[in-house]
């Protein structure tokens, strides 16, 4: 079981108070970098960091050497990401030496582990709390992955669930229930020297839905529940959220690239132009274009205006609404099979990424999911550039987020260290404050 978290890294810039935030999204189709000035990042506050973010620097590329999120070849991924990341260092006139990653890829999956405690004197102090945590911490068990996101998620005090703040309260036993969020390590790894070819160091990763989140989500919804779906071009992820924390997490294989596809090979044209047909006047509501709209389409392999083809714009649509109902079928499936603990976020959706985008895909995904769903975007941040402030971008958004105020990691007492070390964990090295310190 290990970790492979980078040790929180930001650039001090001459004014001691001003800091540089670096964020990299690599996606299937675009890897996106942005660059931000804001203040050093306060874990016990309450303060949005997106409040305190400007964006000074934003560098955009085509991906390539990437295939469903996993790095395929190193060459072509890590010129790339140079190619974002030097547009994003020109924009702002600063050179990054790290960068927070939005992860996408890896098989995340989510897990909670429990354990319960007695309390000393019969009222909750930050000692109980330690036990508790402690007690579910040496549950974990994740095997070989590498672990992303730990959070204490729930408390049970004497059989009360949803306890977010057990200290000072009149209780016996006290139950700390652990989110656990992991990818593979070979997929970060290789992540990791991409960048590191691209002569950065990777300062944390956070998974794509959870940077969506905090780049989208406002803090009512955070609190009450809510399910973001991040669509992304090969991969959509879900990440569920409550109590402002992330409750769990989930990828499935199937994303805007298939539907691409599925254009392309009904019309008989490029990838390419196939994509901007999707983009430009692709529509997933039956009603959404007149019968006499009509679309020039190029045949593939042919050139000249004669091996034009003229097509109704319905038919683009026809070809789109069947691959983006049975996407978003597999989303409910999933979203509807999350445990009980989790069910509560399900009451409302907020679709992110560049697929999620498509005309009509709010509408119809509200009639498949059957709750409230909304489009996310950035939100709260200063200066973001106009072609940023899309869900497109909401993941590299959201990375920039993290980078401001990264998730704390605890300090583990002795005997669940002992207990990290022997399983090759490594998370308990990285040291935070405590968890009563947020109390």
């Amino acid at each position: 079981m290990t970790n492979v978290q980078g040790r929180g890294g930001v650039r001090h810039l001459n004014n001691s108070r001003t800091i540089v935030f670096a964020a990299l999204d690599i996606g299937s189709t675009k890897i996106s970098c942005l660059i931000a000035r804001g203040p050093a990042a306060d874990q016990k506050s309450t303060f949005d960091p997106r409040q305190g973010l400007r964006v000074i620097g934003f560098g955009q590329t085509l991906s390539r050497g990437v295939k469903a999120g996993a790095i395929v070849n190193i060459d072509e991924a890590e010129c790339a990401i140079r190619l974002a990341v030097d547009a994003a260092e020109r924009m702002a006139e600063v050179a990054i030496s790290e960068v927070y990653v939005s992860v996408s890829g890896g098989r995340i999956q989510s897990s909670c582990f429990s354990n319960r405690t007695q309390t000393q004197t019969g009222v909750v102090s930050p000692r109980d709390v330690d036990h508790a945590v402690t007690a579910a911490l040496t549950q974990v068990n994740v095997g070989k992955r590498s672990i992303l996101h730990v959070q204490p998620v729930n408390f049970i005090l004497d059989g009360t669930s949803e306890v977010t703040s057990p200290l000072g309260m009149h209780g016996n036993n006290l139950q700390a229930d652990i989110a656990v969020t992991s990818v593979e390590p070979s997929y970060l790894r290789n992540v990791a020297l991409a960048v590191e070819r691209s002569h950065l160091r990777v300062a944390g990763y956070v998974i794509a839905p959870y940077a969506a989140a905090k780049a989208c989500l406002m803090p009512d919804e955070l609190q009450l529940g809510t399910t973001v779906v991040e669509m992304g071009g090969s991969i959509t992820s879900i990440g569920h959220f409550k109590n402002g924390q992330l409750l769990a997490a989930d990828t499935l294989q199937v994303g805007g690239g298939h539907v691409t596809n599925d254009v392309a090979q009904g019309l008989s044209t490029t990838i390419a132009h196939a994509e901007r047909m999707k983009t430009m006047w692709g529509n997933v509501l039956a009603e959404g274009h007149a019968a006499q709209e009509m679309l020039a389409v190029p045949l593939l392999g042919e050139r000249g205006v004669d091996t034009v083809q003229k097509v109704p714009k319905s038919y683009l649509s026809n070809i789109l609404r069947p691959r983006i109902e049975e996407t978003l079928e597999m989303i409910r499936d999933r979203v509807h099979s999350v445990p009980n603990a989790v069910r509560a976020t399900t009451s409302r959706i907020v679709l992110t990424g560049g697929a999620s985008q498509l005309t009509g895909l709010r509408e119809l995904a509200t009639a498949v999911f059957g709750v409230p769903v909304r489009l996310g975007q950035p939100v709260g941040f200063s200066n973001l550039p106009d072609r940023a402030s899309n869900a497109g971008f909401a993941a590299a958004a959201g990375a920039l987020a993290y980078a401001a105020r990264p998730d704390r990691h605890f300090a583990i007492p002795q005997e669940a260290l002992a207990h990290f070390e022997r399983g090759q964990m490594g998370y308990a090295r990285r040291v935070g404050q405590w968890l009563a310190d947020a109390f």
